[in-house]
């Protein structure tokens, strides 16, 4: 049942990103506008699944010094990664100008792929715990997703690839979340995979995406844009932290 719970919480945010990949980037203004608004939340919605629900889940399985080590090198790991392969994040615009031929569409996919199959092993790894704690990552992930998506949507398109095929490629990515996920749950009920520090990793993950990417760029904004965007975020945060207490994780 849990392993269940665990493909369609996968399968829902999947679908969730496609269709709204596929409305939003009907006209350029909607997409900006569906960006603008949505990437803080999910910055807001990681931050709450990180701190309300990772952390003390994570603390409840070991001591709380060490996983905290363990939550640091998440942060440092996925920033060497980032540093390293721009593989995270190909929504912004000065990323936009330096795509300009297939090999480089390729890397877009391949950064996908490696992104959604990583958001696979931290939702597996989460529903290791409990259904509520891989529910609430599963929406932490999504609300992440659908903006990233959409950047992603809108790069591809606008290198010459044709609907059918950005949705194809979206398809063929979003199946490595669901093989990461069943593949983590399977180690782990098996082997006793040591889940607290993969938690506390996967914190460490949600943690450097919102405060080294998304809320830099709110700064950035003129006073009013960055003012509703710094709303969004809040209402991430209170959002997902409320869904936690309703779940009592």
């Amino acid at each position: 049942m849990t392993l269940l719970y665990l493909i369609l919480a996968i399968v829902a945010g999947s679908l969730l990103s496609l269709v709204g990949g596929l409305i939003l980037l009907k006209t350029k203004k909607r997409r900006d506008l569906a960006v603008m608004l949505t990437l803080p939340f999910g910055a807001g919605a990681l931050l709450a699944a990180a701190f309300f629900d990772l952390l003390p889940e994570s603390f409840a399985l070991g001591d709380p010094r060490q996983l905290l080590l363990w939550t640091l090198a998440g942060f440092i790991l996925f920033f060497v990664l980032e540093r390293s392969a721009s593989w995270f994040h190909h929504h912004h615009a000065h990323e936009s100008a330096r795509i300009k031929n297939a090999s480089q569409r390729r890397l877009i996919i391949t950064g996908d792929l490696i992104h959604n199959a990583i958001d696979g092993i931290a939702i597996g790894a989460a529903f290791l715990v409990s259904i509520p704690t891989g529910i609430i990552t599963a929406i932490a992930v999504s609300a992440h997703e659908i903006p990233k998506e959409l950047g992603t949507f809108a790069l591809l398109l606008s290198r010459g690839w044709k609907d059918r095929t950005v949705i194809l490629a979206n398809l063929a990515t979003a199946a490595a979340t669901i093989v990461a996920g069943v593949t983590v749950y399977y180690l782990g009920a098996d082997s006793k995979l040591p889940v607290g520090p993969l938690l506390a990793v996967t914190a460490g993950f949600f943690i450097y995406v919102a405060a080294s990417d998304i809320i830099p760029d709110i700064h950035e904004q003129p006073r009013k844009t960055g003012t509703i965007q710094a709303a969004m975020l809040v209402t991430g945060v209170i959002v997902v932290g409320y869904v936690i207490s309703l779940l009592g994780v």
